[in-house]
C-alpha cells in the first residue's frame, strides 16, 4: 500500500503530502481543485507519459515521490520502498527506486506489478492482452493442476531445442556447416604452415630487398681488411718480435696483437664468404612474397599468428569428426522431442478444455457484475483460442473482449471509448478477480460518470469488497461511494500571493458527514446531514 505520497509543482499543486491508509480511500472536493492531478501524479510515478505543460507555471521541474509498503508482494521486495520521478522542463527524467537510478521503462515495468490506474487515459494490465491469460489462470486456480506437469515438459522441450540447435539445426544447415569446416581445414592443411616460418621469411625478404646495399658494403669491408688492415698488423707483429727479447712487455704486446691478427683473419674470411653469397635473383623474392601472402590471408581468416591458425585447424578437425558422427545422437534427440511433444499436446488439450469452461464461467460472473453496475447491455467474452505454437502456458491465446451495446461487434477492452465505461468495466472484472489479483494498489478515476441510484450503491459496494484485499484510491462525486469509504479526503484550492494552490485534508467522522451532505444536495443543512448519517450507517452495514 501507498503510505505517503508527495507531489510538487504539478499543475496547480505547489507542494502536497498525502498520508494514505488501508482499505477504500475516497477523494472528494471542489471541481477544479486538483483531484485528477493527484491521479495524474500517480500515473507519472508509474512510468506514464508526461507533458511539459503539466509543470507548474514559473517552475523548472515537477517531482512525485511515494513510500510504498509491500509485504511479500510480487515485486520480490518485502518492506518499505521509495519510488520517485523528477521531470525537468528540458525533458530530462530522473527516476529512482530505493535511491537507485532506473530508466522510465524500468520504472514502468516495476510499478505495473504494484499499481493499476483505471481511468480514461491510463494504461493498465487488464487492457493489455498479454496479461489476460494470467488473469484467467489466476481465477481458475488449483483446478488447473495439469499446468505444472505441462511446464515441466515444456522446459525439457526447450532444452532439447537448444541441444538440437547446438547440433547445427536441421540436416541442410548441418551439411552447410560441415562443408564450410572441411573447406577451411583443407585450406589450412594445404598451406603446410610451420611454427616460426613467417619470421624466417620476413628476415629473408628483408635481406633480398637490401641485397645491393649489402653486397656493396661487404665488398668495401672485404677490400679494406684484405688490402690494408691485415698486412699492417702483420708488419707490426714482425717489428715487435724483433724486440721481445729485450723486455717482456714487448713480448706480451706482440702476443696480444697476434691474437687480434688471427681473429681479424677469421672475420675477413667470414666477410669474404658472405660477399660470395650475395647473389640473389628476382624469382626467389617472388616465391617468398607469394608465401607471405598465403600466410597473411590465412591469418586474416583464422588467427593472428601461425600458432593460432594451427590451433584452429585442430579445433575444426575435431568439430568435423563430431558432426560426421552426429546423426545417431541427433536422431535420439529428435525421438525424445517427439515424445515430449506428444505428452505436451495431451496436457495442452486438457488445459484448453478447462480454460474454455472456466472462461465461460468467468464471463458470466463479470457480466452479472456489469448488470449490477447498470451496464445491462454490456457483455464480456473471455476468448480462449488454440494456437499451433507451444509456449510456457500451453497452446492458448486468451483475450478479454466486450460488447458495450446490443447489435455491435465484440472488441478488445482497450477499444472502450468512455472513461466511465472503462472504470466500471474494470471494477466489475476486479470484483470477480479480487481474491486472485496480485496487484496490491488499485486506483479508480471517473468511475461514477453518468451513474446514480442503484448503480451508485453497487459501485460503492464493489469498491468496498475489493478494498478488503487491496488498497483502493477513488475520486468520486457520489455520496454513496464517499459514505462507503474507510478513509475520506477533501481536496480544495485557495489563492496565495495571486497563485492557486491545492490542499488536502483527511476528514474526521463529523467532517465526513458534512462532505456527504454537501455532495448529495449541494449544501449542508439539517436534512442533508440526516441523509448523510443514514447513508453512512446503511453503507457500513452493507
Amino acid at each position: 500500500m501507498i503510505t505517503t505520497l508527495h507531489i510538487k509543482n504539478i499543475g496547480i499543486i505547489e507542494e502536497l503530502t498525502i498520508d494514505l491508509n488501508k482499505g477504500l480511500n475516497v477523494l472528494t472536493g471542489e471541481t477544479g481543485a486538483g483531484k485528477t492531478l493527484i491521479i495524474d501524479s500517480l500515473s507519472i510515478l508509474s512510468g506514464g507519459r508526461f507533458s511539459k505543460e503539466m509543470i507548474r507555471k514559473g517552475e523548472n521541474n515537477s517531482y512525485v515521490e511515494a513510500c510504498i509498503y509491500l509485504p511479500n508482494n510480487a515485486s520480490s521486495i518485502d518492506g518499505n520502498i521509495i519510488v520517485s520521478r523528477e521531470i525537468n522542463s528540458n525533458g530530462r527524467n530522473l527516476c529512482k527506486i530505493n535511491g537507485r537510478m532506473v530508466t522510465v521503462n524500468e520504472l514502468k515495468e516495476f510499478m505495473s506489478k504494484i499499481i493499476e490506474i483505471h481511468g480514461q487515459n491510463d494504461n493498465q494490465t487488464l487492457l493489455d492482452n498479454k496479461y489476460h491469460l494470467k488473469y484467467l489462470d489466476g481465477y481458475i486456480g488449483n483446478k488447473l493442476n495439469q499446468k505444472q506437469e505441462y511446464q515441466n515438459y515444456y522446459n525439457a522441450y526447450l532444452e532439447l531445442e537448444k541441444k538440437l540447435k547446438e547440433n547445427y539445426g536441421d540436416d541442410k544447415e548441418r551439411q552447410r556447416k560441415l562443408d564450410l569446416l572441411k573447406y577451411q581445414y583443407e585450406e589450412i592443411k594445404q598451406a603446410k604452415l610451420k611454427e616460426g616460418e613467417e619470421e624466417d621469411l620476413e628476415d629473408r625478404k628483408k635481406i633480398i630487398v637490401n641485397a645491393e646495399k649489402i653486397a656493396d658494403n661487404l665488398k668495401e669491408a672485404d677490400n679494406a681488411l684484405g688490402n690494408n688492415a691485415i698486412d699492417a698488423i702483420s708488419i707490426a707483429i714482425r717489428a715487435l718480435e724483433k724486440i721481445e727479447d729485450i723486455d717482456s712487455q714487448y713480448k706480451e704486446t706482440a702476443n696480444n696483437l697476434k691474437s687480434s691478427y688471427y681473429e681479424l683473419q677469421e672475420i675477413a674470411r667470414e666477410i669474404s664468404s658472405k660477399r660470395e653469397d650475395t647473389n640473389f635473383d628476382e624469382e626467389e623474392r617472388n616465391i617468398i612474397e607469394e608465401r607471405l601472402d598465403i600466410i597473411h590471408d590465412l591469418k586474416r581468416k583464422y588467427g593472428n599468428t601461425i600458432s593460432e591458425i594451427l590451433q584452429y585447424k585442430q579445433e575444426i578437425k575435431q568439430e568435423i569428426e563430431h558432426i560426421e558422427n552426429l546423426e545417431e545422437y541427433t536422431n535420439k534427440l529428435k525421438k525424445e522431442k517427439k515424445e515430449i511433444e506428444k505428452n505436451m499436446d495431451i496436457l495442452a488439450e486438457k488445459i484448453h478444455e478447462i480454460r474454455e469452461k472456466e472462461a465461460q464461467e468467468l464471463s458470466n460472473k463479470i457480466n452479472q457484475e456489469l448488470k449490477e453496475l447498470e451496464m445491462k447491455n454490456a457483455k464480456i467474452h473471455v476468448r480462449v483460442e488454440k494456437q499451433e505454437e507451444y509456449n510456457k502456458e500451453g497452446k492458448d491465446n486468451v483475450a478479454f473482449y466486450i460488447q458495450t451495446n446490443l447489435g455491435e461487434d465484440e472488441k478488445e477492452l482497450s477499444k472502450i471509448a468512455s472513461g466511465g465505461e472503462i472504470s466500471r468495466t474494470m471494477l466489475g472484472i476486479k470484483k470477480v478477480l479480487a481474491d486472485t489479483d496480485e496487484v496490491p494498489i488499485l486506483i479508480f478515476d471517473e468511475i461514477d460518470t453518468g451513474i446514480s441510484g442503484k448503480a451508485a450503491n453497487s459501485v460503492a459496494q464493489k469498491l468496498a469488497h475489493i478494498a478488503k484485499k487491496h488498497q483502493v484510491l477513488c475520486i468520486s462525486h457520489l455520496p454513496n461511494i464517499a459514505a462507503m469509504a474507510d478513509n475520506n479526503y477533501f481536496i480544495s484550492k485557495n489563492i496565495v500571493n495571486e497563485r492557486t494552490n491545492t490542499n488536502i485534508k483527511q476528514l474526521n467522522e463529523t467532517e465526513i458527514l458534512q462532505e456527504i451532505a454537501r455532495i448529495s444536495s449541494g449544501e449542508i443543512n439539517e436534512i442533508s446531514l440526516k441523509y448523510a448519517e443514514e447513508l453512512r450507517k446503511r453503507t457500513k452495514i452493507a
